[in-house]
C-alpha cells in the first residue's frame, strides 16, 4: 500500500501543471498521479485545433517524465476516505497521501437516445469528443469516410465542424438553437456565423433536434426533427461527433463529504473543505474576485494557472488564486480570445473595425464590463482584464476604440 506526500487524481492539464509546480517547491517529496486515461497528461486544445491543420502529434505531450512522479494510468479512483487519508481505485489498490489534488476535470454531457449502442458499428462511429483516444478514433474514421454530422453549436461543435470541413469532409452541423454560439455571441454575430459556415460548405441545420440514432450498415442513421414540427427526417452519415457541453466530475468528492456546489468548492488557496485536499481545473468552483462571484471555467488557461497554484500550495506555498482566465477558439480563418463573463444574455456593445471580421464585443451588467470578446483582435487580453476590473460606470460610447484603437 503506497504512501505519498502528494497524490493527484486526474490526468488533464490541471494535473499536468501541478506536477512541475510541486517540484519547483519540493524537489524530492514522493508524488503520484492516478488517471483514467492510458496516457499521461497532455495538451487538450490541439485535439480540435492544430492536429487537424497538420501539427505533429508529438507536440501535445507534456514533459513530465523526469519529474519523479509515479503514474498509475488506466485506473479510476473510486473511493476517497478522508479519515484514513487514502484513495482506493477500481482495482482495489489503496494509496495513502498527506496532500491530495482533485483534478478530475469533466466529462461530455450525453444524449439519452433510443438506439444508441445498438448495432455493430454505432459505438465506433458516434464520438463524444473529449480525449486523445477520441481524436485517434475520429482521425481513423475520417481517413475512410466522407460525411459527418456534428451535434452542438458551442465550443467543440463549431471547432470540429470547421476542422472536418478544412480536411475536405462533408459536414452537417445540427443546432438546437437558431444560430451558432447562441449562448456566447450577440444575435447578429451568431447569425453571421450561420451564413459564414454555410459559405464554407457546412450544411447548418438550425432549430433542429436529434431524436434518434441507429446503425445502418456502414453508416449511422440520424433521426432529426425541426422545432417547427415538420415531419421526422432521416440523415445518413459516416460518423457523428457530439459536443453538447460537459459535466464536472464531482462524485468522488461528494461521496467523501467534501463541499460540492456546481463543482468542488475551493477557497482562495484552492483548498477544499478539507485543509489537505485541493481542487483545480474544470471541476473546481472558485471565487473570481474580478467578477465578484463564484464560477467554474472549463478551459486551458484556467486549468494551467489553477494546477500550477494548487501544486505550489500543496508543497507549502500560500498563494491566492486571483487569475481572470481567458479562452480562445479557431473557426476557419476567424478566431478569438475571450475574457470574463461572455454571456449572450448580458447587454452587449460591439466595436467593429470590419463588421464580423475584426472587432471587439463588450458584455456589460449594471454599466460594468463583465466580459470581452476579442474577435480577430490579438494581444489585448491583459488590457481586457484591466477593463473588467474597473468599477465603471461605462456607457456604450465610452467603449468605442477603448481596446481596438
Amino acid at each position: 500500500m503506497p504512501t505519498y506526500q502528494y497524490l493527484i487524481i486526474g490526468g488533464g492539464m490541471a494535473a499536468g501543471a501541478a506536477i512541475p509546480a510541486i517540484r519547483a517547491v519540493d524537489p524530492h517529496g514522493s508524488l503520484a498521479l492516478i488517471a483514467g486515461e492510458p496516457h499521461p497528461p497532455y495538451k487538450r486544445p490541439p485535439l480540435s485545433k492544430g492536429l487537424w491543420k497538420g501539427d505533429p502529434v508529438e507536440n501535445i505531450w507534456l514533459d513530465l517524465a523526469k519529474l519523479g512522479a509515479d503514474m498509475y494510468l488506466g485506473r479510476r479512483a473510486q473511493t476517497l476516505d478522508l479519515h484514513k487519508m487514502r484513495v482506493i481505485d477500481e482495482q482495489g489498490e489503496a494509496y495513502h497521501f498527506n496532500r491530495l489534488l482533485l483534478a478530475m476535470g469533466s466529462r461530455p454531457r450525453r444524449l439519452p437516445l433510443d438506439g444508441l449502442g445498438q448495432g455493430d458499428n454505432l459505438k465506433d462511429r458516434v464520438i463524444y469528443y473529449r480525449t486523445y483516444a477520441d481524436y485517434e478514433r475520429l482521425r481513423e474514421l475520417a481517413g475512410r469516410s466522407a460525411h459527418f454530422a456534428v451535434v452542438g453549436g458551442g465550443f467543440i461543435g463549431t471547432e470540429m465542424a470547421a476542422a472536418l470541413r478544412v480536411n475536405g469532409k462533408q459536414v452537417t452541423l445540427i443546432l438546437r438553437d437558431e444560430r451558432i454560439g447562441a449562448n456566447l455571441y450577440p444575435r447578429d454575430l451568431g447569425e453571421y456565423l450561420n451564413g459564414f459556415y454555410q459559405e464554407k460548405g457546412v450544411d447548418v441545420r438550425t432549430k433542429t433536434t436529434l431524436v434518434g440514432l441507429q446503425a445502418r450498415g456502414e453508416q449511422v442513421a440520424l433521426q432529426i426533427r425541426r422545432a417547427d414540427g415538420t415531419d421526422l427526417e432521416e440523415l445518413a452519415v459516416d460518423g457523428v461527433i457530439i459536443g453538447i457541453g460537459v459535466e464536472p466530475n464531482v462524485e468522488l468528492a461528494r461521496t467523501a463529504g467534501l463541499e460540492v456546489k456546481d463543482g468542488i468548492v475551493v477557497d482562495e488557496f484552492l483548498r477544499t473543505s478539507h485543509p489537505d485536499i485541493f481542487a483545480a481545473g474544470d471541476a473546481a468552483n472558485f471565487y473570481g474576485a474580478a467578477l465578484g462571484k463564484r464560477r467554474r471555467v472549463e478551459h486551458e488557461d484556467n486549468a494551467n494557472h489553477m494546477g500550477r497554484l494548487a501544486g505550489h500550495n500543496m508543497a507549502g506555498a500560500a498563494e491566492r488564486y486571483t487569475h481572470l482566465p481567458f479562452f480562445y477558439s479557431d473557426l476557419f480563418e476567424l478566431g478569438y480570445e475571450a475574457v470574463g463573463e461572455t454571456d449572450a444574455r448580458l447587454e452587449t456593445v460591439s466595436d467593429w473595425k470590419q463588421p464580423y471580421r475584426e472587432g471587439i464585443v463588450y458584455y456589460l451588467r449594471d454599466s460594468r464590463v463583465r466580459g470581452v470578446l476579442l474577435w480577430n483582435v490579438w494581444g489585448q487580453v491583459d488590457a481586457a482584464r484591466r477593463l473588467i476590473r474597473e468599477p465603471g460606470p461605462f456607457r456604450p460610447e465610452d467603449l468605442m476604440g477603448r481596446l481596438s484603437g
